[in-house]
């Protein structure tokens, strides 16, 4: 359900940058600027926000969707629409405004959706047999602590 609902925010935010950047300057229909999110938000969360946050942390996962949705917008906006003239500049605009973004959204998948320490528990009756015993040496045949001869010249 977490991941959903992460996948929800995800795909809203791509929706939303596409929307106002290839619907204002493009012949871009909503048809192709949904299936332009749901293709980029698909490889962008399991390769950005599941694979490579919890590896390498949020600098490098901005990096890695900022160049995955720099490509993805670039050769898709091509393939779908055929813009003959400026897809590479709305292609970077595209991903810096995604990118900037992603940014905060992978603070918030690290605090919540990728943060195991709060569901994680002890079970203390798999550790009650656990313990070690610690061991030592004795003589079985004295039963009174022998002092050192030293530590009986300084009575």
């Amino acid at each position: 359900m977490k991941h959903i609902k992460a996948i929800g925010i995800k795909f809203i935010v791509i929706s939303i940058v596409l929307f106002s950047i290839l619907a204002s300057f493009y012949t871009a229909t909503l048809t192709d600027i949904l299936l332009l999110s749901v293709l980029i938000t698909g490889v962008a969360y399991v390769v950005g926000d599941l694979y490579i946050l919890p590896r390498f942390g949020n600098l490098v996962a901005t990096t890695a969707d900022f160049g995955l949705s720099f490509f993805a917008i670039w050769v898709l906006s091509n393939l779908l629409f055929l813009a003959d003239y400026g897809v590479v500049t709305a292609s970077f605009f595209s991903a810096v405004l995604i990118s900037s973004s992603e940014a905060l959204f992978h603070i918030y998948m690290q605090n919540k959706i990728l943060n195991h320490q709060k569901d994680m528990y002890i079970d203390r009756k798999s550790t009650m047999g656990n313990l070690q015993t610690e061991f030592a040496e004795e003589n079985p045949n004295k039963d009174i602590i022998e002092l050192n001869k030293e530590d009986n010249k300084e009575d």
